[in-house]
């Protein structure tokens, strides 16, 4: 059975950081992209990051692009999002998701976990 499970959120001041990981297990993990998302309070989900299978090609959305950083490790077979420089609005629910090609969209995607909360507030 397919699993992805994050990890790391919590309450963080302004400025602060957070390692969010995501584990996984019951799939081909080094095979699959993976995508970081977020759903904040009363906003649609959006795309935060994706990483290809390899972890050399990555995409970020414009408003983290520099304070955030996605990678992997194959052999874990978890990925993790490094984010620096944390804001207001960066607070919300993250998703890690796996899905066959990296993309910006949450359709791209065909396993996702439950989410970890970040909250980002002095």
């Amino acid at each position: 059975q397919e699993k992805l499970v994050e990890s790391g959120g919590g309450l963080v001041q302004p400025g602060g950081s957070l390692k969010l990981s995501c584990a996984t297990s019951g799939f081909n993990f080094d095979i699959y992209a993976m995508g970081w998302f977020r759903r904040a309070p009363g906003k649609e989900r959006e795309a935060i990051s994706s990483i290809s299978d390899t972890g050399g090609n990555t995409r970020y959305k414009n408003s983290v692009r520099g304070r955030f950083t996605a990678s992997r490790d194959n052999s874990r077979k978890t990925a993790y999002l490094q984010m620096n420089d944390l804001k207001a609005d960066d607070t919300g629910v993250y998703y890690c998701a796996a899905g066959t090609m990296p993309s910006m969209v949450y359709t791209g995607y065909d396993l996702w976990g439950q989410g970890t909360q970040v909250t980002v507030s002095s």
